[in-house]
């Protein structure tokens, strides 16, 4: 008899590894699965692919290294995307800050999240592929917790200059707006639209001419008034806003 499924463990397995009527999970997934929560032959679980789409699945040949699952049909997310799409650009942060903004933004049905570089970001990325693979895996973990069955989209890290400079152009659509800590119109001022992107400063705010870039290159500059916020809450607090007033947050 097949349990509900919404009360089954999750996993995650990209597109390439569905065959017709299986799934293969890796090595990561696999051990999670085995070791982790000890699970067996015979046990039904979720499946997502990170694309949208889940399914209910039976757990077949158990290995150390994979697992085959076989498919017994496809199901609903057990949380559906938002109406909006939302492209949350957020300055880069030390140690763990960035990790929670990634963790955070998939909660909060952020499409894709477009790390940026900015003059009084104090960080250096020596490494950015090894920055990425560390968010995305945070991405899955947090897409298997909270219901998402699309993966969020991180990009390449892009200096500021550039990103606002070259976002017309970078397949993002809708209304562009920059927050900034001074000098920009209320958010009520920010017009209905299914497709945003939403930038987000550093914990030092951003130098004048960087506000300004940002208007020349038609970003709407927003200030948010009443209480000063650290960046990561600010990243967060922003994306719930735009999701309540414009997303699927109401």
């Amino acid at each position: 008899m097949i349990n509900e499924p919404w009360k089954l463990r999750r996993f995650y397995a990209p597109a390439e590894n569905f065959k017709t009527g299986q799934i293969t999970l890796d090595q990561e997934q696999s051990r999670h699965l085995l070791q982790v929560l000890r699970m067996n032959e015979g046990a039904e679980v979720r499946v997502f692919d990170g694309c949208g789409r889940e399914f209910l699945c039976r757990i077949g040949k158990v290995e150390k290294r994979r697992t085959v699952l076989e498919i017994i049909r496809e199901i609903s997310p057990a949380a559906a995307e938002s109406d909006l799409d939302l492209t949350l650009a957020v300055a880069v942060l030390k140690g763990e800050k960035f990790d929670l903004i990634v963790q955070k933004s998939v909660e909060l049905g952020v499409t894709r999240l477009w790390p940026l570089l900015t003059r009084r970001c104090d960080v250096k990325l020596r490494d950015s592929s090894r920055k990425i693979e560390r968010w995305q895996k945070i991405a899955v973990e947090a897409s298997k917790q909270s219901g998402r069955a699309r993966l969020l989209e991180i990009k390449e890290p892009a200096e500021l200059d550039f990103f606002l400079k070259n976002s017309a152009s970078a397949d993002l659509k809708g209304g562009r707006v920059f927050f900034a800590e001074r000098g920009g119109e209320g958010f009520t001022r920010i017009p209905a639209q299914k497709e945003m992107i939403a930038v987000i400063g550093p914990e030092g705010g951003w130098e004048e001419e960087e506000i300004e870039t940002a208007r020349d290159n038609g970003f709407q500059v927003i200030t948010l008034g009443g209480r000063i916020l650290r960046a990561e809450t600010a990243a967060i607090s922003i994306a719930a806003l735009v999701q309540h007033n414009f997303g699927d947050l109401n």
